[in-house]
């Protein structure tokens, strides 16, 4: 094992002489007043000195203290009973922390070792295994929890001998493996996996093709994600991104939901941590945490530790993944993410970028979106990681470096604007800048034609067209005036509105409009589509803002009525006898 002693601080950089080989990556512990022990990773090698970015303060540490090389990377444990808990970007369990603050040098393991599980087999003696192959399945928070062969194992095995179903804790022996030197290697329910490599025991890879429904109107209508699909949402302070992400996380079809918290203000990550356990499950009518993970680094902890959370996530989501499962991660802020990686790069005195980030930031942020992913396993199963992050641009700047690198490689982009959210037109997602590159995919399009039908495309289409014509009517409304512009432009600016105020908008907190079924989005399309298809016959234009704001009113009506309820055919017959009036046959 490999030693050395530290020969210069600088934060939390430290250099290290070394008295054996050392690896990029490679965790090490340095020893403080002869007793605590700080974790760090080697992030530069250069002859006889590295340099390790410490996860801790390094508050005391001095010249010629001892350190000790592990001889393996940063590593996140993975098995049963990672649901409902609460992590740091280390894996630390910060239930079991004492104490305000985290202690120094205090780590902790992350599972359960003394709780029992009941292990059903799905495999017998004398079968072929691999890496990620499954050999049984525990029932964790009511989602089957597949206990794999290790994803550390190369080639092909044979199982000599396979536990039977019964009670079992995680360190018990569930299986023996033989490879095909005839050596034996054992399995438990817990496995370890380096967090800065992607986890890559499937078949195969396509793009993603599959619509991830998330109740929520302005996306899965205007700009869909897939699963397995990425996105981001950037936005000022104040545009509701932590709103947006707890109606995606709570409403989407995802089985397992990860949050990571990386470098967001502490009152924002309490907020998380307490109103999360209070939310109810749509789909299952428990609560959300049950399956869900926290992964929490706020702003005052090290960078170094901000950074590794989101690798420490993205692992977790790709275990889950092999299980055949559908998995969304929810990451708040990458802009907090890619700032650690600035400081780093700043103390390593490496040759700065646009705004003194990293110059090879677009390359990290581009590999780290790309283990996002559908995939199918070995087994024939499907699995999916739907990643989406949030970017919090200084001063509302889409301009910035971060948010112009996630640009090139996220295939979503969910502007949030100050200038809707002033309005209170929430969500407040632009809908002309936004985009989802989905949607020209042949394959999505094939998928989403018999889904829903094989018009919806093209209605999408046009509501975006509507709607990018409303926009350019209120600019030379603004300029000219309301009677400086003929009354069929102000007709075309309303049928705007309505798509805006009907299909975009949606209230987060009414129990019934907050989560909105792909049928009825279906539904309130075709319908808002035909309204915007007709003329109506207007004689000055003060009676076009009276008429449709009649019409958004009834429409809203029928957002917050139970679908297809009396209420609702109420709501639509005085629609159709409003339209009637005016409406040009």
């Amino acid at each position: 094992m490999t030693n050395g002693k530290v020969k210069g601080v600088i934060a939390n950089l430290v250099t290290v002489g070394v008295d054996g080989p050392v690896a990029q990556n490679e965790i090490a512990y340095i020893t403080v007043g002869g007793a605590t022990k700080l974790m760090a990773e080697v992030i530069k090698v250069g002859g006889s000195n590295v340099y390790v970015q410490v996860f801790e303060s390094t508050r005391g540490l001095k010249v010629g203290d001892p350190v000790e090389f592990t001889g393996h990377m940063l590593e996140v444990t993975l098995g049963p009973g990672l649901l409902s808990r609460n992590y740091d970007g280390l894996q630390n369990d910060l239930d079991k922390l004492h104490g305000v603050f985290l202690q120094r040098g205090e780590y902790n393991f992350p599972l359960d070792k003394d709780k029992v599980w009941h292990f059903v087999p799905m495999a017998k003696v004398g079968d072929k295994v691999q890496a990620a192959s499954w050999l049984g399945e525990v029932d964790e928070n009511h989602q089957p929890h597949k206990i794999m062969v290790p994803f550390v194992f190369q080639g092909e095995y044979t199982i000599k001998s396979i536990a039977s179903e019964g009670d079992y804790r995680i360190e018990d022996t569930m299986a023996v493996l033989t490879d095909a030197e005839g050596k034996e290697h054992v399995v438990t329910m817990v496995q370890k996996w380096p967090v800065k490599r992607a986890i890559t025991a499937y078949a195969s890879k396509p793009r993603p093709f599959k619509l991830l429904e998330t109740g929520v109107r302005t996306i899965d209508t205007a700009n869909p994600i897939c699963e397995g699909g990425t996105g981001f949402i950037p936005g000022p302070f104040g545009t509701g991104k932590t709103v947006l992400q707890h109606a995606i996380s709570k409403q989407a079809e995802a089985d397992i939901v990860i949050i990571a918290a990386c470098g967001e203000r502490a009152n924002e990550v309490v907020e998380t941590f307490t109103e999360f356990p209070e939310l109810e499950d749509p789909h299952t009518g428990r609560k959300l945490m049950e399956r869900t993970i926290i992964i929490a680094n706020t702003s005052n902890m090290p960078v170094a530790s901000r950074e590794a959370s989101v690798y420490t996530s993205m692992t977790i989501a790709e275990y889950y993944r092999s299980m055949g499962l559908k998995v969304l991660l929810m990451a708040d802020s990458t802009s907090r993410w890619a700032q650690a990686l600035r400081e780093m790069s700043n103390r390593m005195e490496e040759l700065p970028g646009q705004d003194a980030f990293p110059m090879d930031l677009s390359a990290i942020i581009g590999s780290f979106y790309a283990r996002a992913g559908y995939v199918y396993l070995n087994n024939g199963s499907t699995g999916s990681v739907t990643f989406l992050g949030t970017v919090s641009p200084a001063g509302g700047n889409l301009k910035e470096p971060v948010t112009e690198s996630t640009k090139k490689v996220a295939r979503c982009f969910y502007a949030l604007e100050q200038a809707r959210a002033d309005h209170k037109r929430y969500p407040a997602v632009n809908p002309i800048d936004s985009y989802s590159k989905y949607i020209e995919y042949p394959e999505f399009a094939e998928y989403i034609s018999n889904l829903i039908d094989d018009q919806w495309l093209d209605k999408v289409n046009e509501m975006k067209s509507i709607l990018q014509r409303g926009k350019e009517i209120q600019e030379q409304i603004n300029i000219l005036g309301d009677d400086g512009v003929p009354v069929d432009y102000h007709e075309a600016f309303w049928k705007s509105e309505v798509i805006d105020f009907v299909i975009l908008q949606q209230d987060a907190f009414d129990k019934i409009d907050a989560v909105c079924p792909l049928d009825r989005q279906q539904y309130m399309l075709n319908l808002v589509m035909d309204i915007c298809a007709h003329d109506y016959s207007f004689s000055v234009f003060t009676d076009v803002a009276e008429y449709f704001k009649r019409v958004i009113n009834l429409c809203k009506q029928m957002n917050y009525s139970l679908f297809h309820s009396p209420e609702f055919d109420d709501y639509e017959a005085k629609l159709h006898a409003l339209l009637n009036e005016k409406q040009v046959k």
